[in-house]
């Protein structure tokens, strides 16, 4: 990283923007700048507040969650600080094969997060990640990437499994490495091949964490691949919340249901019951 710039809330102001802080990296692994806004709710400087890393789908950038929301109502609300960075227009958040290109997983994890981490004092039992569509991918691969530093991640019409992903199809394969999507290459990048890893890597601990899988029954391919993704957690035994509804792969449903995870999130930091239990009423 050759320099990290940090825009405080007084200049957010001055830019009429809400955001209470922004963060720009100039950033070697990605090639270019990635400006990350950062929401905390009103009135709260601590750092041991939850937090919640949203990310935005492709074609998309990291002020499109607040295009769309008042992202910070919805931090007010719920009492989480959210944090966005952004994607690019289609790096699906990888490390492309070719080097010359966005290395966006070593961005996140060696110029992102030990920012994020020392500055709002990121912790895992109250750190949660979401996204919606590529951001969906991008959110679940983060998660699996290292679970133990999050209590959960969430999927909104998420690309699970990458042979599902519509037009991407066509040039998702060269981001890889890869001939075709059907490409070990490709295979080996889906969030529904990595369920195994979690199960390596946390064992029992899966059940205190959470996934959050939702999308519209509406959407085609990508409602497959939510399905498949659950099936695969029941098989592996992984504590998730599946909900499917009526929706289509549209910022209407999306805004609507960062309410749900976030909901969901409070509840499984908090120890909250979420209808689980080992007793049968008959």
């Amino acid at each position: 990283m050759k320099r990290l710039l940090t825009i405080l809330a007084l200049a957010a102001a001055a830019w009429n923007l809400n955001a209470q802080a922004v963060h720009v990296f100039e950033s070697d692994n990605l090639h270019c700048n990635d400006t990350v806004y950062v929401w905390s709710p009103a009135q709260s400087s601590a750092k041991d507040i939850p937090t919640l890393i949203l990310m935005h789908g492709w074609s998309g950038n990291s002020w499109d969650w607040n295009k769309h929301t008042d992202v910070q109502a919805v931090a007010d609300r719920y009492g989480f600080r959210i944090i966005c960075p952004d994607g690019l227009y289609d790096s699906w958040y990888v490390d492309n094969a070719d080097p010359a290109k966005p290395q966006w997983r070593q961005f996140f994890w060696n110029e992102f997060w030990p920012e994020m981490a020392a500055t709002y004092g990121l912790q895992a039992d109250r750190t949660f990640i979401t996204g919606l569509s590529m951001g969906g991918h991008g959110a679940m691969n983060i998660f699996l990437d290292h679970p133990d530093y999050f209590k959960g991640a969430g999927s909104m019409s998420g690309v699970l499994d990458l042979q599902y992903s519509g037009g991407s199809r066509s040039y998702l394969p060269s981001i890889f490495g890869a001939t075709d999507i059907f490409d070990p290459a490709c295979v080996a990048q889906c969030a529904v091949t990595r369920l195994d890893r979690y199960k390596e890597i946390c064992g029992d601990d899966t059940k205190n964490k959470i996934l959050v899988v939702t999308c519209g029954t509406e959407d085609k391919n990508f409602v497959i691949a939510a399905e498949e993704f659950c099936q695969k957690c029941r098989q592996l035994g992984i504590r998730h919340i599946e909900m499917l509804s009526p929706g289509k792969h549209r910022w209407p449903y999306w805004v609507w249901v960062l309410n749900y995870h976030l909901d969901w999130f409070t509840q499984v930091m908090e120890g909250t019951n979420i209808g689980e239990g080992d007793k049968i009423v008959r």
